[in-house]
């Protein structure tokens, strides 16, 4: 007697056409778990097709597309207020949405989720659907890509009391949604300034991802407010991949072995999940002088790890570092495909 094979879960995706949503279809092309069944852009691309689907407008067609799928990766580029009305009108039609947008990262009573560090803030889903009157629908968000590499060195020395962080990142022009044929002039060229309040962005998200979750009244968070984090996010003549230089002051003493001890020992809370995108090890020390480089360890655990190397002390705040993740992969869609398989598990997404 032959098993019938495992249906999929049903997956939409908003803003296909773009950088984000193009690397989201490729990483779900052969996902266990998951098919992609309806894609949707802008009304300009509306009626064309993507492969063998036809794109769908993300706002004049939403009912259509509610009931092609089970929830929604959300990548469009649009205004925030727009976004916002967007990713609420897919809920509000019962579907999970997975966000790689900033619109609603600040919202009370949504989840800003980097899955190792703080799965346990999906709690206050239920509370989300109480405030909204949703039965089925919630919205996740997942963080800005330039914090991925050290918001969880961060999380992985918090033993250690992190009181100071200097942080600068430099950043691959695919986080710009750019290539060097379409940015020609980042060829031989660096730009000490990134727009949309990237600075602040760094400086400020991870106080909601290291906060704590209060589920009391409408629910909400208690943000992390020991850590003062400074930060510096430069672009880069890279094609993928964030590079940071991290300097870092723990309360607590501390050694080198120590502190590479608890990047080796680092109790994931996914391991024991089974989840496809999750990578292992996490993270990665490396012990040459010359690592992380970007082009040869961007693609560590199928871009989804992250590397550390050259651990020093600081004759400032003590201690400093370097780190790297892959901004497409592990900052943008596979950190939303490893968020919506948490999601799966948690039995949020059915």
């Amino acid at each position: 007697m032959v098993k019938k094979k495992n249906k999929k879960i049903k997956v939409g995706i908003l803003g296909a056409t773009g950088m984000v949503g193009q690397r989201l279809i490729s990483l779900l092309k052969k996902h266990p778990w998951f098919e992609v069944t309806v894609v949707a852009a802008s009304p300009r691309s509306a009626g064309k097709k993507l492969g063998s689907l036809t794109i769908y407008s993300v706002l004049d067609d939403i009912d259509i597309i509610s009931k092609k799928c089970d929830f929604v990766f959300c990548a469009i580029d649009a205004d925030k207020e727009l976004i916002k009305k967007i990713e609420e009108s897919y809920a509000e039609r019962g579907l999970p949405v997975v966000s790689n947008n900033s619109a609603h990262r600040w919202t009370a009573d949504i989840p800003m989720i980097i899955p190792e560090i703080n799965p346990e803030h999906l709690d206050i889903i239920p509370v989300q659907r109480k405030n909204r009157g949703w039965e089925t629908g919630f919205i996740v968000t997942k963080p800005n890509c330039s914090i991925q590499s050290y918001v969880l060195l961060l999380h992985a020395w918090k033993n250690f009391n992190p009181q100071k962080v200097i942080v600068s990142t430099y950043q691959a022009i695919s986080g710009a949604g750019k290539t060097f044929k379409t940015w020609p002039e980042m060829i031989d060229n660096v730009i000490p300034y990134i727009g949309g309040g990237e600075e602040e962005k760094s400086e400020k998200e991870p106080k909601k991802i290291l906060g704590r979750l209060n589920i009391g009244g409408k629910g909400g968070f208690v943000l992390e407010n020991k850590i003062k984090i400074s930060a510096n996010c430069v672009r880069v003549p890279v094609s993928d991949g964030h590079l940071a230089t991290i300097n870092i002051q723990f309360g607590k003493k501390v050694t080198k072995e120590k502190l590479i001890k608890a990047l080796k020992n680092f109790k994931n809370p996914l391991d024991e999940l089974g989840l496809p995108s999750a990578p292992k090890p996490f993270l990665k020390y490396f012990e040459e002088e010359n690592r992380p480089q970007t082009r040869l360890d961007r693609g560590l655990g199928n871009g989804m790890a992250i590397s550390i190397g050259r651990l020093r002390e600081d004759s400032v705040l003590g201690w400093k570092c370097v780190a790297l993740s892959h901004n497409t992969v592990r900052g943008a869609a596979g950190g939303s495909v490893l968020t919506a398989e948490l999601l799966v598990k948690k039995g949020y997404i059915k």
